[in-house]
């Protein structure tokens, strides 16, 4: 099953509720110090959030920087890198929320402890530039599995990401063009918005090209294995559809097409899941050994892979921006366009965004 879907977070949040009043009456009780800041992110130690991290540690060494981490697996992944870790979920995490005077967040303002967010100064990264309709601006995201789509309910939704929207003390986006979408979607001041760059791409720009290159292909090979003396790399990455299967999936046939084709021309296919999405790519693993599967749990974080890529595959995701930064290839691959637009939307038509050639 999925992990995640607008309709079972969305109940997740009104379950929430009386622990969010708890949670704003001891931000009144904790006084909040310069001295500390927190930190999380939606997929572990990653996106612009890790990289902010190490930036405010170097600039800033009076502050303490910590770490919230969910799970025991990203805990220890945050220890290794080095970072001040402490689970975020625990009595620790939520005084260290109290506490710090910046929360740092990529996807919601639970990548810290959600309860002891409220008078912070909340610096919202997000995780990608918005292709798709976010938030207040998509039908999809204002549904709830338990209580359904009814007009109360998609208000009350509504209500809720406004509020958090209303903690967003700083927005940093890519560019221009996309601040009027952030606004729209999170409910935030257009004053609240800074174009800045995007900080999750700073790895992309980082030393020269074959530096880059060179040390995307080491982290790849660590979490896929070898690849093949001069091969290319073609990567596949699907968009998450709100825990419905990737239509796009290939079946026996079309594996083994694809197989023939990856041998003839010396290329290796990674397939990136999405970390919430699903599909079965089982056929694909078994049909040839240049099919290779790259999960979340090999590398949460797919962007400083990316110099190691010469081409990538996608249909709505924002990793084609991503890619762009290194001048290669794209192809747009887009089976349920009507059916995706038409329940999701999208802030441009996709024939402007895919230049009129997916197929």
């Amino acid at each position: 099953m999925a992990k995640f879907t607008f309709k079972t977070g969305n109940a997740q949040a009104l379950r929430r509720l009386p622990f969010y009043l708890l949670g704003a009456i001891a931000t009144l009780l904790v006084p909040r110090t310069d001295r500390i800041w927190a930190f999380g992110c939606g997929i572990g130690p990653g996106e612009g959030a890790l990289p902010l991290y190490l930036l405010a540690r170097d600039r800033a060494p009076h502050v303490r920087m910590v770490w919230l981490a969910t799970t025991p697996d990203e805990l220890a992944r945050a220890q290794s890198l080095g970072l001040d870790a402490v689970r975020k979920l625990s009595a620790r995490g939520l005084w260290l929320t109290l506490r710090a005077r910046v929360c740092v967040v990529t996807h919601g303002l639970g990548d810290v402890n959600r309860y002891g967010v409220r008078g912070a100064f909340v610096v919202q990264l997000w995780h990608g530039v918005p292709l798709k309709m976010l938030h207040l601006d998509s039908p999809a995201a204002l549904r709830s599995a338990v209580l359904g789509n009814s007009r109360l309910v998609r208000a009350l939704l509504a209500r809720g990401i406004r509020a958090a929207g209303a903690q967003i003390r700083l927005f940093p986006v890519a560019s221009e063009r996309v601040v009027g979408r952030i606004s729209t979607a999170f409910g935030v001041p257009r004053e609240r918005i800074a174009v800045t760059g995007d900080p999750r791409d700073d790895v992309l720009l980082a030393g020269s090209p074959g530096e880059r290159r060179s040390t995307a292909i080491a982290l790849l090979q660590t979490a896929i294995g070898a690849l093949p003396p001069a091969a290319r790399v073609v990567l596949y990455a699907p968009t998450w559809r709100d825990g419905e299967h990737d239509p796009s999936a290939p079946d026996e046939s079309t594996w083994a097409e694809i197989a023939s084709w990856l041998e003839r021309t010396n290329t290796v296919l990674v397939v990136r899941v999405h970390p919430l999405g699903r599909g079965n790519y089982a056929s694909g693993l078994t049909c040839s050994p240049r099919v290779r599967l790259l999960t979340a749990d090999q590398i949460n974080d797919v962007t400083p892979v990316l110099p190691a890529v010469d081409a990538i595959v996608t249909d709505y995701s924002s990793i084609a921006f991503d890619f762009a930064l290194l001048d290669g290839p794209t192809v747009f691959l887009a089976p349920d366009l009507e059916t995706y637009t038409s329940s999701r939307g999208m802030y441009e038509p996709y024939r402007t965004f895919s230049g009129g050639r997916h197929v």
